[in-house]
């Protein structure tokens, strides 16, 4: 018999960061807020082996988070992440006179753990734990997205197609805000005799104090049984493809295929674009201004070379942007790599020295700048 492989493995993807790009709307992100309480308080409890009550966790979540809290989001909760708990109906747990019977059914909610999670025979929920769960429902919530966006795409004039393990950002015309809200799972309800005598119990009781119209309802509520449906959910829809405005008119639909297809594959480009390679994209559009103080710095020091801490002091002085040294000197390093005619860094015994062609035409090195970011857009 195999031995289980050890958490750092079967977690693995769960410790992997989202891509910054890929945000979440406004009611996704208070829902993934809410698991997290949710699953504190619930830690709390079932680590102190007490049972797990829907009025518990309310309570709590609400005290936490400043917004109301109900039965539908356990059920968004529990159609997001469909493992997350088991949810039972249960009567006889101890009220502690908060207004609930003893003999009442209450919603309970138990966490899934693996059989591995245990401390001193039981299971137990550790922090390591949840913090994999609130990973987890926020990659869940994402995926959810995904959905909505590659029916966006799908519906584009012409369609795209985007690998979903390669999306990094959402199309631009993606309002992530019209996202329609996730539906909530089915909850286990109590069982339909004892519901039945509930509402049969308030209407015996308030037979003769009410008015008839709500005498009648009482009396439809006791012979109907409650039922919640979970539907589907709407998938977004991408906008409707423009009609071709007078100003195309008379140009080729051959040619406007084409320029609509490199569109596509821009914004295809765009939205599988690596954190990285966002990052240098941005470094090469501060460039061309930094080509401008660095040359000035030269000219007013009237050195050949500086030290490179000295150069990335002036140069963060200088720049308009508030810029840590270290991040200045990655600025100049990428001077070096693109424009080594014009920018050097030499490594002398324990000193980094840059030195710089003062008499290079700054509107050329300007020019071969603009290029090189032109050419990293279109990668």
């Amino acid at each position: 018999s195999s031995e289980k492989a050890p958490a750092y493995q079967r977690f693995h993807t769960l410790a992997q960061d989202l891509p910054p790009g890929l945000t979440l709307p406004y009611k996704f992100k208070v829902l993934a807020e809410m698991f997290r309480s949710v699953d504190t308080i619930a830690g709390m409890l079932f680590n102190r082996a007490e049972t797990i009550t829907f009025a518990k966790v309310k309570q709590g979540v609400q005290d936490m988070m400043r917004k109301q809290f109900e039965e539908r989001h356990v059920g968004q909760i529990k159609a997001v992440y469909p493992t997350s708990y088991r949810l039972r109906q249960e009567k006889n747990i101890p009220t502690f006179g908060n207004g609930v019977k003893k003999s009442d059914y209450q919603l309970t909610l138990e966490p899934v753990l693996g059989e591995e999670e245990r401390v001193d025979g039981r299971p137990h929920l550790s922090a390591s734990r949840l913090l994999e769960r609130r990973k987890e429902f926020s990659r869940n919530l994402v995926n959810i997205v995904k959905q909505h966006h590659k029916a966006f795409l799908a519906a584009l004039s012409p369609p795209m197609v985007v690998p979903e393990e390669k999306l990094t950002r959402w199309h631009p015309r993606f309002n992530v805000d019209e996202v329609p809200d996730i539906t909530p799972a089915e909850l286990p309800r109590p069982p339909q005799e004892d519901r039945l005598t509930t509402a049969q119990e308030v209407l015996s009781t308030a037979r003769g104090m009410l008015i008839p119209k709500m005498e009648k309802a009482l009396a439809n509520l006791a012979l109907r049984t409650a039922e919640a449906g979970a539907g589907e959910p709407v998938v977004s829809k991408a906008p409707s493809p423009a009609s071709t405005s007078s100003a195309l008119r008379g140009v080729s639909q051959a040619l406007l295929e084409r320029i609509r297809a490199k569109e596509a594959q821009k914004l295809q480009a765009l939205m599988t674009r690596e954190p990285q390679q966002e990052e240098r994209l941005a470094m090469l559009g501060r460039l061309p201004a930094m080509a401008r103080i660095l040359r000035n710095i030269f000219v007013a020091e009237k050195k050949q070379a500086l030290t490179l801490e000295v150069a990335c002091a002036r140069m963060a002085d200088s720049y308009d942007t508030q810029m840590l040294p270290g991040e200045m000197e990655k600025h100049l390093r990428l001077f070096a790599e693109l424009l080594p005619d014009w920018v050097g860094i030499h490594t002398i015994r324990t000193d980094t020295y840059i030195k710089l062609d003062k008499g290079k035409d700054l509107g050329l090195v300007t020019e071969r700048l603009a290029k090189a970011a032109k050419e990293a857009e279109a990668l």
